[in-house]
C-alpha cells in the first residue's frame, strides 16, 4: 500500500514539475518587472475602474489565502478603497501563474484558462458588493510596510536576473512547499487507494458533490498550486469537474484563519459579502463548468503533461524536490543566533502561516524607530533587536496588519 502511494505521489510530481518550474520562473520575472508599489498606485478611487484592477492585479500574483492579508490591509493603508482590497484579496489567491501552469499540466488547458477567469469574475463581484453595499469605515492610518526582501529591496548589489531567480525559485518555494508536498500526497493516497469512479456512485455528478467540496474548502488552508493535484485525483476517482473547480475556489481562496482576520482589518459586512461571494461564484462556475463537459462531451482529464519526454519529466521532477527540499531547510534555519540578547524583546504572533507573513511583519517592525533587527518564525515567536524601542508602537504596527500579538513569553 505505502508503495502504490509513492508511485502515485512521483508519477503526479514528474507530471507537473516542468510547468510549476516554469511558472515559478515567470513569477520571479512579474515580481521584478512589476513591483509592489505599482500595484498599489492603481487601486485607490471610487468606482468599478480600481476594482476591475484589484481583481486583475491579484490573479497572476502567487499569494495564499492568509498571505494576501498583510498585503492587503498595505493597500488599505495607502488609500486602496474597499472594494479593490476585495476584488484583490478574492482572486489573488485562487490562482497564480505557477498554480495556472500545474492546472495545465494535470487538468488540461480548459481549466488552465478557465480558472483564472473565474478567479477574476468572483473578484469583481465581491467588490462591486463590497463598494455598493459596505462604503462606510475610514482607511486605516500608518505608513506602509515595505518588503525588504531582495525582490523588492532595490538595492545595485543584485541584478533583475539574480532577483528574479531569487524569488521565483528560493523566496517563493518557500511559502508553498510544505502545503505543496502535502497535497502531492494526498493525491498520491487517494490515487492508489480509492477505487476508479468511487465518488461518483457515493456524491453523483450534481449539486451535492459541489456542496461537500465547498464545505471542505472554505475553513481549510491549501493554496492555489497545492490544491491541483488534489482535485486532479478526486476527478479521477469520480468527482465531476464542477465539484472539482468548487474545490479549487473555495480552498485558495478562504480558510478559518483568514476569515477571521478580515473580519478584524476590513469588518464584518465586508466579511460577510466575501464569504458569501465565495460560495455564490464557486457554485455558480461548478454548474457552468459541468455544463459545459458534458454538453461539448470534453473528456473529465485532458492531462497534456504526454507531451513532454519522459526524461523531461524525470529531471525536472529531480530538480523540483531540491528546490522544495532546499526551502523547507530555511524555513527550519530561519532563526539564527544573536548575540546582542541585552537589547531584546521577545512576544508572540498569533496568525502567522505561511513566509508572505513573515515578510510583512518584519518590514514593519524594521521600520520602527531603535530596531535594528528583527527575527520571525512560523511558530509565532518574535524577537525584535534594538536600544530605546517602542514596543507599544511595534504591537500596534503589527496588529494593524490583522494580527494578534501576545507579550506574554
Amino acid at each position: 500500500m505505502f508503495y502504490s502511494v509513492i508511485v502515485a505521489f512521483w508519477d503526479i510530481l514528474c507530471a507537473m514539475s516542468p510547468y510549476l518550474l516554469f511558472g515559478f520562473l515567470f513569477a520571479g520575472l512579474l515580481s521584478v518587472l512589476i513591483p509592489p508599489e505599482t500595484v498599489e498606485r492603481h487601486l485607490g478611487g471610487r468606482g468599478i475602474l480600481p476594482v476591475i484592477k484589484g481583481a486583475l492585479f491579484g490573479v497572476p500574483i502567487p499569494l495564499c489565502s492568509c498571505g494576501v492579508i498583510p498585503v492587503m490591509a498595505s493597500l488599505r493603508r495607502h488609500g486602496a478603497s474597499k472594494g479593490a482590497s476585495t476584488a484583490f484579496l478574492l482572486s489573488t489567491p485562487q490562482t497564480s501563474v505557477d498554480s495556472v501552469m500545474v492546472t495545465f499540466s494535470l487538468l488540461g488547458p480548459l481549466f488552465a484558462i478557465l480558472r483564472p477567469v473565474f478567479a477574476l469574475i468572483s473578484g469583481v463581484i465581491g467588490g462591486s458588493l463590497v463598494s455598493i453595499f459596505d462604503r462606510n469605515g475610514g482607511l486605516e492610518n500608518g505608513t506602509v510596510a515595505k518588503c525588504n526582501e531582495v525582490c523588492c529591496s532595490g538595492r545595485t548589489d543584485h541584478g533583475k536576473i539574480y532577483r528574479a531567480l531569487h524569488y521565483g525559485f528560493v523566496t517563493l518555494p518557500r511559502d508553498i512547499a510544505k502545503p505543496l508536498l502535502v497535497g502531492l500526497l494526498v493525491a498520491g493516497g487517494i490515487s492508489a487507494l480509492i477505487p476508479d469512479d468511487y465518488f461518483a456512485g457515493v456524491l453523483g455528478s450534481g449539486i451535492l458533490g459541489m456542496l461537500v467540496m465547498m464545505l471542505v474548502g472554505i475553513p481549510i488552508y491549501v493554496c492555489a498550486t497545492a490544491s491541483v493535484p488534489v482535485a486532479a485525483a478526486l476527478m479521477l476517482k469520480g468527482i465531476s469537474p464542477g465539484a472539482a473547480l468548487v474545490f479549487l475556489m473555495t480552498g485558495p481562496a478562504t480558510n478559518a484563519a483568514s476569515i477571521t482576520t478580515v473580519w478584524k482589518v476590513m469588518g464584518k459586512r465586508t466579511t460577510f459579502i466575501y464569504i458569501l461571494t465565495v460560495i455564490f461564484t464557486s457554485l455558480l462556475c461548478g454548474i457552468l463548468v459541468d455544463y459545459v463537459f458534458v454538453s461539448g462531451g470534453i473528456p473529465v482529464t485532458q492531462r497534456m503533461h504526454w507531451m513532454l519526454p519522459h526524461s523531461v519529466k524525470v529531471i525536472s521532477a529531480v530538480f523540483l524536490l531540491g528546490v522544495l527540499g532546499y526551502a523547507v531547510a530555511r524555513q527550519r534555519g530561519h532563526i539564527h543566533h544573536h548575540t546582542d540578547v541585552e537589547d531584546t524583546t521577545v512576544f508572540y504572533v498569533e496568525g502567522i502561516h505561511c513566509e508572505h507573513c513573515i515578510k510583512a511583519i518584519k518590514a514593519t517592525i524594521l521600520e520602527c524607530p531603535g530596531v535594528s533587527d528583527v527575527e520571525v518564525d512560523k511558530g509565532g515567536m518574535v524577537r525584535v533587536f534594538g536600544g530605546g524601542v517602542d514596543i507599544a508602537l511595534v504591537r500596534r504596527k503589527v496588529e494593524d496588519l490583522g494580527y494578534t500579538v501576545k507579550m506574554e513569553v
